[in-house]
């Protein structure tokens, strides 16, 4: 079997029979992907749709699991997949029909390990964001062959979204995801890609990111509110392990920085009672003075003002963010 597509499934009945309708109108042979539903404990009417697509195709495998979030169910996939590649598929999302064929074609033709293809946002009533889409800032589509390290630093950008890779299944041997975090993309992204030795890019558009209202950190619940900050904070610790003995740290000191700043706003926006506590934590971490590589103008100027004062940027935030 070519290629083995996991889908995580938690209540999202609205969306999901589109996103699996796009996996089925795909150019290759029934025989050659399978398309695994993993009903992550879905307590709305998500496993009986997916049992009903299963008894209609022979690829369509349901595996239903007790609730245990993203990360767990991508690992329960990982673990009953059969396919030569993997790829991810987030169930509100959805596939450009008849692409499956081209990326295979090329991922076992260049003999890769990674295969990163383009996307377009869309919003929930899938008109698209960017019907014109031009690549952020230092991201490259380019189809140069390089090595996991170069194509993190130099081609990637910092959208860590583990659905916009072809993986060859063989690379995910000790690469799961990490279960009990947000940001489980960002966390599991750099790992993949430094353990990953042949690794390109495609501008075929391929996948529809579904933007939909609504953030863990613009919510009104501070709980997991802080949740979020406080995931972010442990994100920083993983990206300064993850740097150790690499030849290149760029990539990881962006990162860090762009998480950073990411934690200020969050303490402007929500949090601002407790801000010493924060600010004194991300200053514990000594990860000034931050580092622009690869930020774009406007966060270069925050990151010119976080180095000179977070305290000060983060009451002139807050400040703005009251008026």
């Amino acid at each position: 079997m070519r290629l083995s597509v996991i889908v995580p499934i938690y209540k999202v009945e609205p969306y999901l029979r589109k996103c699996v309708d796009s996996l089925l109108r795909q150019d290759l042979a029934d025989d050659e992907y399978e398309i695994l539903l993993v009903d992550d404990g879905s307590p709305d009417g998500c496993g009986a749709i997916c049992d009903s697509y299963a008894s209609k195709y022979p690829n369509v495998n349901v595996i239903h699991r007790s609730n245990g979030g993203l990360s767990a169910a991508r690992n329960t996939g990982i673990e009953v997949a059969k396919g030569k590649y993997v790829q991810f598929v987030d169930s509100d999302d959805y596939l450009e029909p008849d692409v499956l064929k081209a990326l295979v074609i090329k991922a076992e033709t260049d003999g890769l390990d990674v295969l990163r293809f383009n996307y377009q946002n869309v919003d929930k009533r899938y008109n698209v964001f960017e019907p014109n889409k031009v690549s952020k800032p230092f991201v490259d589509y380019r189809d140069e062959i390089c090595d996991g390290l170069t194509f993190l630093t130099e081609r990637l950008g910092f959208g860590c979204y583990a659905w916009q890779f072809l993986i060859r299944r063989e690379i995910l041997e000790g690469c799961r995801f990490k279960e009990g975090i947000l940001f489980e993309d960002t966390e599991w992204t750099p790992r993949l890609l430094v353990k990953a030795q042949y690794v390109t890019s495609t501008d075929l558009l391929t996948y529809n990111y579904v933007q939909r209202i609504g953030s863990i950190t613009q919510s009104r619940d501070e709980a997991k509110r802080r949740k979020a900050l406080n995931d972010k904070i442990q994100l920083i610790d993983t990206m300064k392990k993850q740097k150790e003995g690499l030849s290149d740290q760029r990539w990881f000191e962006g990162m860090i920085a762009q998480l950073s700043l990411s934690i200020v706003d969050d303490i402007s926006m929500g949090l601002y009672g407790e801000r010493k506590q924060y600010l004194n934590e991300l200053k514990s971490k000594k990860v000034l003075p931050l580092s622009d590589y690869h930020a774009t103008p406007s966060a270069r100027r925050k990151i010119r003002w976080v180095n000179a004062s977070p305290e000060l940027y983060c009451m002139v935030l807050h400040c703005k963010n009251r008026t």
